[in-house]
């Protein structure tokens, strides 16, 4: 059996040496250990990999115990991951099709390492889109009126199916406190990243007219701040004044749909944490 722990809580000496010592003393065997100090805030965090032998380690005791010897004296905050635990995926979708299109070949092809009990959306554009990839897809229209009610018809989906974290696959909704509350640094969106300089229905018209160098996106976690949550992935993409803004689009569908992809396997790898509307990354 395979165990992920992820770590933090303030630093001080001998952290590793408690937690490497006690993993050994189970019988587990180390096979990763990745770990980082922010000097500012003066916390540690730590990401670690371990190997037992399924017959011999009982979790639950597990837990129990390093509770007692390790996590209290540090005062840690942690959590524990076993490698039979798959996360269960919601999708919340509109209308454009790239990013859902990209996930759901992932997933198909075994790359990406979940379950997706459903697609949710507030149009029936995709659904056969869903149909094909034989996932359930549930329209819940949403106007300024009904917005309550659909979000509560949401929530009611996402705990009847044990959901564990939901992506926004282009997803043209404003998500409420209500749903983020329930699914804190557990609701990963995609945006282009000329928020905030290019906002507005048409970001890459206006990029064009600025005759902008640099396209990019950005994945991240969802908060009540919109589109300023802790950053999970970015990359870019050089452009000139030979592209055209169909070529700028095209371009940056190309990116939103790595980039969120990038953002979706770093949670679904348990290798992020977020600690001050951040987050850290490990390799």
């Amino acid at each position: 059996m395979q165990t992920t722990i992820l770590i933090h809580c303030p630093d001080q000496s001998g952290i590793v040496h408690a937690v490497t010592g006690f993993i050994h003393s189970k019988g587990g065997n180390i096979i990763y250990l990745d770990q980082h100090v922010d000097k500012q805030a003066d916390v540690f965090f730590m990401r670690l990999e371990s190997e037992f032998d399924a017959d011999e380690i009982s979790i639950p005791e597990f837990k129990n115990e390093f509770e007692k010897s390790v996590v209290a004296p540090y005062g840690m905050r942690w959590s524990l991951h076993t490698d039979d635990m798959v996360p269960r995926m919601a999708l919340f979708v509109s209308k454009y099709n790239h990013c859902l299109y990209d996930l759901l070949s992932r997933h198909n092809s075994g790359e990406l390492n979940v379950e997706i009990p459903f697609i949710i959306s507030n149009h029936k554009d995709l659904q056969s889109i869903a149909e094909q990839f034989s996932i359930p897809f549930h329209h819940i229209p949403i106007t300024k009126e009904t917005k309550a009610k659909a979000e509560t018809r949401q929530l009611q989906l996402l705990k009847e199916s044990t959901i564990d974290f939901i992506v926004l696959a282009r997803y043209m909704q404003i998500v409420s406190s209500k749903i983020i509350d329930e699914y804190p640094h557990k609701i990963i969106n995609i945006h282009h990243s000329f928020l905030p300089a290019f906002a507005g229905a048409k970001p890459y018209h206006a990029a064009f007219k600025r005759g902008v160098k640099i396209i990019g996106a950005t994945s991240h976690y969802v908060t009540e701040e919109l589109d300023a949550g802790p950053i999970i992935e970015q990359d870019v993409a050089t452009v000139s004044h030979t592209h055209t803004i169909q070529d700028l689009i095209a371009k940056g569908r190309d990116l939103e749909k790595i980039v969120l992809s990038r953002g979706v396997q770093l949670h679904v790898q348990r290798k992020t944490m977020v600690y001050n509307n951040k987050t850290v990354i490990f390799s």
